[in-house]
């Protein structure tokens, strides 16, 4: 299935220079490849914000003259993926309608709100920003890499063209949020919300075939987006949460072609295989206390190491600020309790959502090829005790928990957090 237009592996090599030296080392660390076995004692050697090569110091010699930094004792994963979250402020659909293919969060996302900050604390450093579930259908998703020093949202994009590209999914929901008791053109009912999607998608298939037939036709940006999801090039975030409602989204995917990646899927213990069997990815949240909608009162832990067993792509998010940002790492710590795989657990804060986003070229795990980002820890991914020292994009230090102001990101509360942000202090401690 075509994703969005990244470089792959063996291009990325070739545009670093494949023989030529890196520039900087970072060596002592406990590695966790995610891809490969944990490197103790490791090396990983990056070059123009790539990764060049990554293992132990009795297999890899630093080159003499480059920068080296000394990391022992410490832990490095990749970046954090967070499939699901509402930092930036983003935006989506208005009341006018139900479905919104057109509307787009890239449109209403500030890059300098500190909420940004406060995922740079915990170890993300590519997020996916969701509008809300409100609509059946609340508009297009948007993929951030958190570069240092952005000057505007186009700094952080993976897409190469805002105006035309594809820059993110399409966030749909279903279950009780998108219902609103049938006011003005939202549904009412569970049964008239896939009426109201499958009435969308008919109507995009014969956007298609006019579209195919003649040159000469009106574009509509909102069934172009829809288009792209036809033809696999965009991806379908589905917020779904009661068994019956998951089965729904995943036989509206069958029957229009796409593979969704479910989110939130708090009754996955239920239907498992059901998921497994569609193809269908889950991006879940592990949260540590009871409460929310009714809807969502089965969310369990148990669906990871059920979605796990059953041999789901499962990945972890926030649904920030369900989920504070800085508190991420610990979804995996919940997830090995609950039952689930050390493993699976810390793939699922990496590897696994950069496949549902459809950059696993680039991101969620430490190989040759791959973009250098990654997250520098004092202890075991897992303990309670652990935090998130460093965060590295692209080659660049852009938290340092050493620092006695980026620190306060980590441990500050709302005061920390007031005027005008990033913009005022600067992003990150780059290197």
């Amino acid at each position: 299935m075509r994703r969005l237009a990244i470089l792959g592996i063996s291009a990325l090599l070739a545009a670093c220079g494949a023989q030529a030296a890196p520039q900087q080392a970072f060596v002592g660390a406990t590695i966790h490849t995610v891809s490969g076995p944990v490197i103790e004692n490791g090396v990983m050697l990056v070059r123009d914000g790539r990764i060049v090569e990554v293992g132990s110091a009795d297999r890899l010699t630093v080159p003499e003259g480059i920068d080296t930094v000394d990391l022992s004792g410490k832990v490095i994963l990749p970046g954090l993926v967070d499939t699901h979250s509402h930092v930036g402020g983003a935006s989506g659909g208005d009341a006018s309608a139900a479905l919104h293919p057109g509307v787009r969060a890239l449109d209403a996302v500030n890059v300098r709100d500190n909420s940004f900050r406060r995922a740079l604390a915990g170890g993300i450093t590519t997020v996916n920003v969701m509008p809300g579930s409100g609509h059946l259908m609340s508009g297009q998703t948007v993929y951030l890499k958190l570069r240092e020093n952005p000057q505007t949202v186009d700094d952080w994009l993976f897409c190469e063209d805002s105006t035309h590209g594809i820059c993110g999914g399409m966030k749909m929901a279903n279950g009780t949020n998108p219902l609103r008791d049938n006011a003005g053109p939202f549904p009412g009912t569970r049964a008239r919300s896939a009426e109201q999607v499958r009435a969308l998608f008919s109507q995009a298939r014969d956007y298609q075939r006019r579209k195919q037939a003649s040159d000469d036709h009106d574009i509509d940006l909102g069934m172009e987006a829809l288009l792209q999801i036809l033809d696999g090039d965009r991806i379908v975030h589905f917020h779904t949460h009661r068994h019956d409602d998951i089965i729904t989204a995943l036989r509206l995917g069958r029957e229009f072609g796409f593979d969704p990646v479910l989110h939130h899927v708090s009754e996955g213990w239920r239907v498992p295989e059901e998921i497994a069997e569609a193809g269908a990815s889950a991006s879940i949240i592990m949260i540590d206390s009871p409460g929310g909608k009714l809807e969502a009162v089965n969310l369990l832990w148990k669906s990871a190491p059920a979605l796990e067993e059953a041999g789901v792509n499962t990945a972890f998010h926030t649904d920030d600020f369900i989920t504070d940002s800085r508190l991420f790492l610990r979804s995996a710590g919940f997830g090995v309790r609950a039952g689930m795989s050390r493993e699976k657990a810390i793939e699922a804060l990496t590897l696994a959502g950069a496949r549902m986003l459809g950059l696993e070229d680039r991101l969620g795990s430490l190989e040759a090829g791959k973009d250098a980002d990654f997250v520098v820890l004092n202890s075991d991914p897992l303990s309670v005790y652990t935090h998130v020292e460093q965060t590295w994009v692209e080659g660049r230090k852009v938290f340092d928990r050493a620092d006695p102001e980026q620190r306060k990101w980590a441990t500050g509360g709302p005061g920390v957090f007031s005027g005008d942000s990033m913009h005022h202090h600067g992003h990150g401690g780059g290197q």
